[in-house]
């Protein structure tokens, strides 16, 4: 390949991923609704803050409604997060979170469903390095599920 041909590559290689480099640095704003004595709700908080991710939390006596109306009835945690019209039940990691955005699937949102030790706000000193084997589920806006990300 010659050298004029091999530029010509390289520019159009960078312009094609120029957006979802860009996407990929975008400044994330998650909203989260949890109770207001929830420890490990706190910590998902504090590991998406690290992650570099913007959260506006609200305090609620009950997140059953905000699960429900997010299409997450099924797939509960303590805490229901939206981001980008996306829902985010539970504890699933700030990575996960941004792929989702990056792939924008057709979805309801991410859920992390129960409350899986080692995973993001369960993962503390208390908890002794026990890790629970689980997946991130994707859902449907339908209500079914498929795993986004398994973690062993």
């Amino acid at each position: 390949m010659n050298i004029a041909r091999l530029t010509r590559c390289l520019v159009l290689a960078a312009v094609l991923g120029a957006p979802a480099i860009a996407a990929a640095q975008a400044p994330v704003k998650v909203e989260v609704w949890k109770t207001p004595t929830c420890g490990c709700c706190e910590d998902w908080v504090k590991h998406m803050r690290d992650s570099g991710v913007d959260v506006v939390t609200h305090d609620v006596d009950d997140t059953g409604p905000i699960r429900r109306n997010a299409g997450m009835s099924n797939y509960g945690s303590c805490h229901t997060a939206m981001v980008d019209g996306y829902a985010v039940e539970g504890h699933v990691p700030a990575s996960d979170v941004r792929r989702l955005l990056l792939e924008k699937p057709d979805a309801a949102g991410l859920s992390a469903p129960g409350m899986p030790l080692g995973s993001p706000g369960m993962d503390g000193p208390e908890y002794g390095g026990r890790k629970t084997p689980h997946d991130v589920v994707l859902v449907d806006k339908r209500g079914g599920a498929k795993v986004f990300q398994a973690y062993r």
